[in-house]
């Protein structure tokens, strides 16, 4: 496939589903060529993005610190962006800032109305996660995706920040200190989306099968029966990827969605140790020293765990 012409599609910010199909019926450059022509019914705007030159997109991608990465035969199958790609809903490519992480790879998602129960359990699993040397897959958003992050970042861990909007845009807002601080620790903010693409509701669903197929294992926290995690959580059982839930209160909304996939056969877990031993009999034993694995609820020195 045409790098040029797969960056140039990918920067119309086309929808991810018509995209693909277009993709799975003809090559990129013969795609690219028939929506300049006329076809494919497009917005004036969207063929005016699909004509900007590969070279003019790839600066603007330097210019902010990002580029972008076909999902090609160059990543093996053990890594993340390797397993990705061979999912047949898969973007044909990703806007990347900073190092895709090579490692055993577990997302961490639930609900953005969390309760405090919640937020500090995610917290210390996503330390827990750091602190076994295996790299957290989430989504960034409030709530329990933004705690599983900070406790990654609390570990000096590396993270997987998946997008619903371009990686170049302060959403949320409160959590461009923590994007950052994922890079810099060796981690990565991910999006199918380009530069400057705002955090429509209609681009969070597809941007969740990107979660589940980065990942090795998929822990549900908290949800309620409706949500974003739901849409997560059927892309991995469709695809054999484990999922593990937490139980919670059965009269607690947020709590519902977690306590219904343990009914139907997720794997529950019940704290950090244990969320470790049982991950550990999926993607292999920790890589960091036993000792720091994991420490139970306790948030990083100077911080709290109430701040997802």
């Amino acid at each position: 496939m045409s790098a040029d012409a797969l960056l140039r599609l990918a920067s119309a910010a086309l929808p991810p589903e018509r995209l693909r199909a277009m993709l799975d019926a003809a090559p990129p450059e013969r795609v690219l060529r028939r929506l300049l022509a006329g076809g494919g019914e497009v917005p004036d705007e969207t063929r005016a993005a699909l004509a900007v030159d590969a070279a003019v997109r790839r600066d603007e991608l330097a210019a902010a610190g990002a580029e972008f990465v076909v999902l090609d035969g160059r990543f093996p199958a053990d890594h993340a962006l390797g397993r990705l790609r061979d999912r047949p809903d898969a973007p044909a490519g990703l806007f990347v800032r900073g190092t895709v992480p090579r490692g055993p790879t577990v997302a961490v998602i639930g609900t953005r109305r969390c309760t405090a129960y919640g937020r500090d359990l995610a917290f210390a699993y996503g330390r827990a996660i750091a602190e076994a040397g295996w790299v957290l897959v989430s989504g960034l958003a409030r709530g329990i995706d933004g705690a599983a992050h900070r406790g990654t970042v609390a570990a000096r861990g590396r993270g997987i920040a998946v997008l619903g909007c371009g990686i170049d845009v302060a959403y949320p807002a409160a959590h461009v200190p923590l994007k950052r601080r994922l890079v810099d620790l060796g981690g990565t903010v991910v999006s199918e989306y380009p530069l400057g693409t705002r955090p429509e509701p209609w681009r969070f669903p597809p941007r969740n099968r990107i979660i589940s197929g980065l990942s090795q294992v998929v822990v549900v926290v908290e949800a309620p029966v409706r949500g974003g995690s739901g849409i997560t959580v059927a892309h991995a059982l469709d695809h054999g990827v484990p999922v593990f839930a937490v139980p919670g209160d059965v009269d607690r909304a947020s709590s519902e969605g977690c306590n219904r996939l343990i009914r139907d056969g997720a794997q529950p877990v019940l704290g950090p140790d244990d969320l470790i031993e049982e991950l550990s009999l999926v993607v292999g034993p920790p890589r960091a020293d036993p000792d720091r694995v994991p420490r139970a609820l306790r948030p990083a020195d100077g911080q709290t765990a109430t701040h997802g």
